[in-house]
């Protein structure tokens, strides 16, 4: 079993710090006090033609896998998760394009998102359904050639610079289906914000991109923007869920990472009672334990991506690494605000908001409690709990 990084790997972790390299935590702070878009880093990963990489090469892309993916998200994860979640849509969102489109849609679709030309948001996410997607209440009413939509989405992300929109909304109602899973369907289509309020959510972290709830009404959206059949909607969207998992668990690890060398740096430069804190096993034993957390977490996530790159079975094995490193990255991130004393709580060090940050990985894409219980169903063979 080989766990050296593959040359292409290494290729692109070298080519994406060399990005990164341009804009360092001084350009992150700024973002996070005044909340601007941090539109040239996006342009920046656009330039270097990131945003394909998973990308059919017919249509501009890189026609890599998620393992190459999960390198570059991994990579820009230390920056911190407003610099993952500027790009992490554009990334990832797309695959039920790319899976489930038709020639015709690739050809429209794909190119402007590769080259930064369009920027898509996801509106999936209700007030009041949370995971339970099958349940969501935005309503697509078929009028002829188009649909007429009607509903509320939230926690929808990026959608003040967006451009398009990945919909997800009934067809059928949900009393007439035999399944709660049937009768949802699947758009990639323009947001028109001449149908679509949006209202920007305040939050506690990741400031310079929005989060937002969508209020729509009346919005026409063509068939041909149908993804897939109508009424497969959530089947296409499940698709999408493992590589979004193990994304998210390598911008954690990323972000991990540079709490990790934060924390160990000012360990060896900070003197307390004639001696560098860092000699005193207080403060070593939980570094070298959040070191562990990452190292193994890291190791499930290359595994689920290898899996799902083979186009094997990785439900299990990207849940869990979302899990393994949402954990270890928040432990990680709180460690170095501990490590920094009275400093962690200073905003000039940089560790605070890595703290703030990391929170997300908690609750999104899926919740920790929401995984375990997938994992106990699914690798142990427990009843469903809920």
């Amino acid at each position: 079993m080989n766990f050296d990084l593959s040359g292409d790997q290494l290729a692109i972790r070298d080519a994406v710090e060399d990005l990164c390299a341009e804009f360092g935590p001084g350009y992150w702070l700024e973002r996070d006090r005044d909340g601007r878009w941090p539109n040239e880093f996006c342009e920046a990963v656009a330039r270097g033609g990131w945003f394909g990489v998973t990308m059919p090469r017919e249509h501009g892309g890189a026609g890599l896998g998620i393992s190459a993916a999960a390198m570059v998200m991994r990579t820009i994860g230390k920056l911190g998760s407003a610099a993952v979640s500027s790009v992490h849509l554009n990334l990832f969102g797309p695959q039920p394009v790319v899976v489930f489109g038709t020639d015709e849609q690739k050809r429209r679709m794909l190119p402007p998102l590769i080259d930064g030309t369009d920027r898509a948001c996801f509106g999936v996410t209700e007030p009041n359904v949370g995971s339970d997607t099958t349940r969501v209440r935005t309503f697509a009413r078929r009028d002829g050639d188009r649909y007429i939509v009607n509903g509320q989405k939230v926690w929808t992300s990026t959608a003040q610079h967006a451009n398009k929109i990945l919909l997800v909304a009934r067809t059928t109602p949900l009393e007439d289906c035999a399944r709660p899973m049937d009768g949802v369907t699947l758009f990639y289509t323009d947001l028109d914000r001449s149908h679509v309020r949006i209202s920007e959510i305040e939050k506690m972290a990741r400031k310079a991109v929005d989060s937002n709830e969508l209020f729509i009404d009346g919005l026409e959206i063509p068939a041909e923007d149908r993804i897939g059949e109508e009424g497969k909607g959530f089947k296409y969207l499940l698709h999408g869920l493992n590589p979004e998992r193990v994304l998210v668990a390598a911008s954690a690890l990323g972000a991990g990472e540079t709490a990790l060398e934060r924390a160990t740096a000012y360990a060896k430069e900070r003197v307390v009672f004639g001696r560098p804190i860092g000699k005193n096993q207080a403060i070593q034993h939980p570094l070298a334990e959040c070191w562990m957390r990452l190292q193994s977490a890291e190791l499930l996530m290359w595994k689920a991506a290898a899996l799902y790159d083979a186009g094997k079975p990785c439900g299990v094995e990207a849940t869990a690494a979302k899990y393994l490193a949402a954990e270890a990255g928040y432990e990680t991130a709180l460690r170095a605000v501990r490590t920094h004393g009275g400093f962690g709580f200073a905003k000039e060090y940089h560790v605070e908001r890595g703290l703030r940050e990391s929170v997300l990985s908690l609750l999104a894409p899926v919740t920790q409690e929401l995984a375990l219980c997938h994992v106990a169903e699914q690798a142990l063979g427990l009843p469903k709990s809920y």
